[in-house]
């Protein structure tokens, strides 16, 4: 399986975790899942996401996750092994990079405050997975409450060179993207590959400006495939009528209920449960979903439940 670089782009589709209703992990239904997005054509794969839930994972059951899904691909995946501390980061590094997995995503501790311990941070990790690691930063500021400025990511290219990859998802962010590409245009910086997140929100606007893909999830991973691939009002058209949806599903706390309600409506996943502490959608916002599911099939046919 290639390793991520700089170059990467397309769309690395945030898995969830599927899981019975009694929070055990259902693997029948995370194969399903990664053949249903290697059929819709993304480009790779990232496990234990934020809303993969790895919080809420053991290791074992983290490894068993990324196990599970590695046996099943060919196509590229990145793993989540944010950890407070580097041994544990590095344990499960090791575990999946010996598989075969294409690289890690490292979040940044929320106790990080200035530039240089943010710059530092990555550096560390850098040194302690090995040079050979391919590193997403993810850069999240509405979660992780870690500030990464166009310096800062400037430095952290410069200077971490197995950092290949920043998972944009500021917010704004649309001048971010345009200031680090100008910054590799004056050769300030060496490019990293920009992949979006938010759940595609702001994706027709952030391929214009020079992203390389998403790096998210949405419960129709084939319209971000489309949206990175098509250009111009086409791609325009096709956002529009998906926008609803994109919004709803954003949510902060209700997203992930609202993305495994719909895959489990497609048929993709046995159960829309989450490990405790979780929520499941009232009947009131089913009702909405499946409103907007009906609109939008009216404009996308291939969203018709």
């Amino acid at each position: 399986m290639s390793l991520i670089n700089r170059s990467s782009r397309g769309v690395y589709a945030i898995v969830p975790t599927p899981f019975h209703p009694d929070g055990r992990p259902d693997l029948d239904s995370l194969r399903r899942l990664v053949d249903f997005y290697s059929a819709v054509g993304v480009d790779g794969l990232t496990v234990l996401g934020q809303m993969g839930e790895a919080a809420k994972l053991t290791q074992d059951e983290s490894v068993e996750i990324v196990w599970a899904v590695l046996d099943r691909t060919d196509l590229p995946v990145v793993v989540g092994v944010s950890s407070p501390g580097f041994g544990t980061m590095r344990t499960l590094t090791d575990q999946v990079m010996t598989r075969g997995a294409a690289g890690v995503m490292i979040a940044p501790p929320s106790t990080l405050r200035t530039d240089d311990q943010i710059v530092g941070y990555y550096a560390q990790a850098a040194q302690a997975l090995g040079p050979e690691v391919p590193i997403v930063v993810q850069d999240y500021p509405l979660t992780f409450s870690v500030v990464m400025s166009v310096p800062v990511l400037r430095r952290i290219a410069c200077e971490v060179p197995s950092v290949v990859m920043l998972k944009h998802e500021d917010w704004p962010g649309l001048e971010k993207i345009s200031a680090l590409r100008a910054a590799e245009e004056n050769g300030e910086m060496p490019r990293l590959s920009i992949l979006c997140g938010n759940g595609g929100l702001f994706l027709d606007f952030e391929m214009a400006r020079g992203a390389d893909g998403a790096m998210t999830g949405y419960c129709f991973p084939e319209l971000l495939v489309d949206v990175v691939r098509l250009a111009g009002e086409e791609r325009h058209d096709l956002f529009d009528a998906h926008l609803p949806l994109i919004r709803y599903e954003q949510q902060p706390g209700v997203g992930l209920a609202v993305r495994k309600h719909v895959l489990h409506r497609r048929g993709l996943l046995a159960s829309d449960a989450q490990r405790r502490p979780g929520r499941t959608l009232t009947r009131t916002e089913r009702d909405e979903v499946d409103l907007l599911l009906e609109r939008l099939g009216r404009r996308d046919t291939r969203t018709r439940l």
